[in-house]
Parts: C-alpha cells; structure tokens; sequence
C-alpha cells in the first residue's frame, strides 16, 4: 500500500431510492489520486419482485357509443365536431320537426274528437236507461248504447296512446348525449338528410372518459407469479417519462400462442389520469407481484469482470476485491444474495484503475 493514507473526517450522505446511504470518504494514492473516495454500507430494504411486459391501451367494451338518429329528417344542426368535450344530455344535433309537430297536432286534436264521442255516448246510454225505466224502449237498445259508449272509450284510449308515439319521436328530433366523453368522430353535418327507415344512421361516436385499459401479454413461464389486485407501473413511446398507475383487474384463463410461445392477456384498470394515453398505444408494463426484504447496494458499487460480479470493501485502509452474486437491479441499487455483510463497506467511488492491484488485495 502506498504511504499517505489520509482519513477524511466528513461523512456523506448518498440519497438512494428514498433512502440515505451513511458513507464516509477515504483518499487512496496521495497525490496521484487526488479524489475523495465514496464508501457505503450495505442496508436492508424492501424491494419488489416484478414481471416485465409489453402492453396495449385499448378502449373496454361499452366504452365508444355510436349516436345515432331514431326518426328521419333534414339535420337542422349540428353542435359537435371531432375533439369537441360533451357532458352526458347536451344536445349533439336537432333534427327539423316540422314534420311531426303536425302530426302531434292531429293526433291531439283526434283526442278531442274521441272526447267528444265519449260524451255523446255517455248522454245517449242515460237517456236510453231513463226510456228503459219507463219500458219506453227495448232493453237492447241499453245494450246497445253501453256498448257504443266502451267503444267510445276505446277510441279515445287509442286517440292518447297515438299522441304518445307521435310526442316521443318528436323528442327523439334533439338527439342528447347519452355519456360524457370525447367526441372521436362525426358522420353528418347541417343540412343533411337522414333516413331512419331502415337502419340508424350515426351522427357522431363519442369515446366515453375512463373508457380506457391495457392489455398486457404475460409469458407462461411468469403468469403464475401474476394475481388479481397487483399494482402496475407502465410507460407508453409518446411519452416515455411519464409514469402511469393501475392494477390488475382480470387474467385470462385461456393462453395466446405469439411466434410459438403461450402468453396469456392481462387486464389491466388504469387509476391514473388517463388524458394523455389513446387507444392502441404500446406500453412496457410492470407487474409487481410480490416484495420481500433483501440487502442492497448503490449501483455505482458494482463491478463486472467478464460475467463475474465483484465490489471493492474497504479492509483496514486498504481496498479488497470481493466477489458478489446479485439479484434485482433498480434505478438506484441492486440486490446482493451473496457476497457482502451489512456491516461491510464498500466503494461506491471513484473506482480503482488498472494500477490499484498495487493496493488492492482479493478476497
């Protein structure tokens, strides 16, 4: 080891994952160095087991609705276009009810008509009974006028159920939003003639909010690790640094074979805002399906010679090269199985280079 190990008295704390790494910096080499060496314990945290996979949003079944017209018509107008926000009951379009303000008018005025009929009948079947007490009349003509005074009754039932019809095709002349959503696309425009005869034509289809979900494609070999309820983290290519939330809704119970391979689809709910995703997006997905607590590192304190994994732990002043088997690797530390102690300190940097084996012993 070279002379002039110098012992720096500051302590530095390395923030990690929400955590603090307690380390303390050691200069190695004197003037040929002349960096201030980081070191860090190794520490016991949670960490989560995940499945990796690729994903897309798509639009759940019930989430897009086609609005069409029941009755036909010139489209008088036409308050929505494509990207416009609606509110369920807003008035998408109206459609010219001249037509049918007139036969609503006829058939009302057929009420009164049947009213009237009414009346008469009911005159006529007192006057026949007053005749019948006095045996003035034949006892069918009574029957006669009840019978002519249920018909009367009938019609005027008939003459209300028709005004009925004729008043509810005319509210179906303002067509309403039945969800609140987004307005995706429009069919028709002002002036338009539709027909309804047939089939309904569609003036507009709205996606409903929240109509949104991803379907992730999960290997054989980790769907058995995949539950109902487990949260999910996922990224799509329009906006890889957003981060978005949801939770495993449902797994299906059949497998998919893609290029020879089972994967099985699961369906994902999003609980995040959803503004920014559109349907047919690719997502990388992450499934956390489990935690468990393990010993971590800082990622800076790896090393890799070929496929071997190693650490440098500081021994007495001096650096030792120690071998480590790693597991999970996030963002900030990776998992040791093996290898290290939590009592143990290991660099996290500058590293050695080729000429530190001068100073550096193995382990």
């Amino acid at each position: 080891m070279k002379a002039g190990v110098v012992i720096a008295g500051a302590l530095v704390v390395l923030g990690l994952a929400g955590g603090a790494w307690l380390a303390r910096g050691v200069l190695f080499g004197g003037a040929e160095s002349g960096q201030e060496r980081v070191f860090a314990s190794p520490e016991r945290r949670t960490i989560a087991a995940s499945v990796l996979a690729t994903g897309i949003v798509r639009l759940r079944v019930g989430g897009e609705v086609r609005v069409g017209a029941q009755v036909s018509g010139i489209v008088e107008k036409l308050n929505v276009e494509v990207g416009s926000k609606i509110k369920r009951g807003d008035v998408i379009a109206k459609i010219d009810s001249r037509g049918l303000e007139a036969r609503l008018g006829q058939a009302r005025a057929q009420i009164g008509v049947a009213e009237q009929e009414v009346r008469r009948a009911v005159v006529e079947l007192a006057r026949a009974k007053q005749l019948d007490e006095k045996k003035l009349v034949a006892e069918s003509q009574v029957e006669d006028a009840a019978l002519a005074l249920d018909d009367a009754k009938a019609k005027l039932e008939k003459a209300r159920r028709d005004a009925v019809v004729v008043e509810t095709e005319l509210s179906y002349a303002v067509i309403r939003s039945p969800i609140t959503g987004t307005v995706a696309s429009v069919t028709t425009q002002e002036g338009e003639t539709v027909a309804a005869s047939f089939n309904t034509p569609t003036f507009a289809t709205i996606i409903e909010d929240g109509a949104l979900e991803l379907i992730a494609m999960v290997d054989e070999t980790d769907i058995g690790n995949v539950a109902v309820g487990n949260p999910v983290t996922f990224t799509v290519e329009a906006y890889p640094t957003n981060e978005f939330e949801g939770h495993v809704a449902r797994i299906a119970p059949k497998g998919t074979i893609i290029s020879g391979v089972v994967n099985f689809e699961v369906m994902i709910r999003i609980d995040s805002p959803a503004e920014l995703l559109k349907p047919d997006m690719t997502a990388n997905v992450s499934l956390r399906t489990a935690e468990r607590e393990a010993l971590v590192v800082p990622n800076a304190a790896i090393q890799r010679d070929g496929s071997d994994r190693f650490v440098w732990v500081d021994k007495d002043g001096a650096l030792t090269r120690r071998a480590v088997t790693i597991g999970t690797r996030d963002a900030s530390f990776t998992e040791i199985r093996t290898g290290l102690g939590p009592g143990d300190r290991v660099l996290v940097g500058p590293q050695p280079g080729a000429g530190a084996g001068a100073e550096a012993g193995k382990s």
